[in-house]
């Protein structure tokens, strides 16, 4: 049965955040935060796909393709359109969203074995588009400039602010997933992952079902990317590509695919891995290539997936001495 949200289950969240919370208190360093922050909109951005692989068993590869719209939406409206962040923010989710949607309508129409590779084209056609449309994107040379949001005498550009604006909105994020995962609606996913004939026998209408999971997903792969463009302040082509989609699932494989601390555990543990190992190029996927089989081969459920089955084992009761041995510890043997 899918867990409900109890004070008990949400206290370690709160201590996680609280504790996060107080880093700028103990540090101004701008790499920290830097690196903070770059961990909180990749998270994110990792939950976004997490609601389709991890409830509905669906693999989109179109994910940083949307992750990219939603940050061109808002570079692009704040830039020249003249928008307020707090207008184009919403905005690009909004768009994400309807993208998601007209992409589901016709991929999933094309059968669960097809889906993969459906949106792995439609990844690389959004990148030429935003790679090749020079008026709109400014092509090759991307988007410059995009400036950070400000809230009356707020500048999110300065301090943590932005650090605090970040962790609020995982938050929030991770509130929402939680509550999704639930709730009837999660449960009819997870339904749906396990057999779509046996879902639809129980009166569940999988292609609806799977519309709104596809919705959510690139609505909040928007969220990640909006936040994205206005804290680098610049937009490039490379980050909607399909590679980046792959790293965002490595993130998720080794955190815990389905589970709700997952895609933190993992992209804080593989993007501070990344960190000290970015002198070395491509040559970190060295590291990243054996870690990735050997999660695979020894904790195929990630590392939060580990916890939980070693937490459930501790707890588990032993099992009962069978006779004989029961009478000789009566006897004092």
């Amino acid at each position: 049965m899918t867990p409900q949200i109890t004070f008990k289950s949400a206290l370690p969240w709160l201590i996680v955040f609280a504790l996060a919370a107080l880093i700028p208190v103990f540090t101004s360093n701008r790499y920290i935060l830097d690196v903070a922050v770059n961990i909180m909109i990749w998270t994110i951005a990792a939950y976004g796909l997490n609601v389709m692989l991890g409830y509905a068993g669906i693999l989109q590869l179109a994910h940083a393709g949307f992750f990219g719209i939603g940050a061109y939406t808002v570079g692009i409206l704040t830039l020249k359109a003249g928008w307020s962040f707090w207008l184009a923010w919403p905005a690009g989710v909004a768009l994400c969203a309807v993208l998601g949607l007209l992409l589901g309508l016709v991929a999933f129409r094309t059968g669960r074995e097809t889906f993969p590779i459906f949106t792995l084209g439609v990844g690389v056609i959004i990148t030429q588009v935003i790679n090749k449309w020079d008026a709109l994107t400014g092509g090759n040379d991307g988007l410059n400039g995009i400036q950070a949001p400000k809230l009356g005498s707020i500048d999110f550009g300065r301090g943590a602010a932005f650090f605090y604006l970040g962790l609020i909105t995982l938050g929030l994020v991770i509130f929402l997933v939680a509550r999704v995962r639930s709730s009837m609606f999660g449960r009819s996913l997870i339904a749906i992952q396990g057999s779509e004939d046996l879902a639809r026998t129980l009166g569940i209408n999988v292609f609806s079902h799977q519309l709104r999971v596809m919705m959510l997903s690139t609505a909040i792969a928007g969220l990640a990317g909006g936040f994205y463009a206005v804290y680098i302040g610049f937009m490039g082509a490379a980050i909607t590509g399909v590679a980046q989609t792959f790293v965002v699932l490595l993130y998720l494989l080794v955190g815990g695919v389905g589970t709700l601390a997952g895609p933190l555990i993992g992209t804080a543990l593989m993007f501070f891995l990344g960190e000290q190992l970015k002198n070395f190029g491509d040559y970190q996927f060295i590291v990243f290539g054996p870690l990735l089989i050997l999660m695979v081969m020894f904790a195929p459920g990630g590392i939060a997936g580990l916890w939980s089955k070693t937490m459930f084992a501790r707890q588990k009761p032993p099992p009962p001495a069978d006779r004989s041995q029961q009478e000789a510890t009566d006897a004092g043997v």
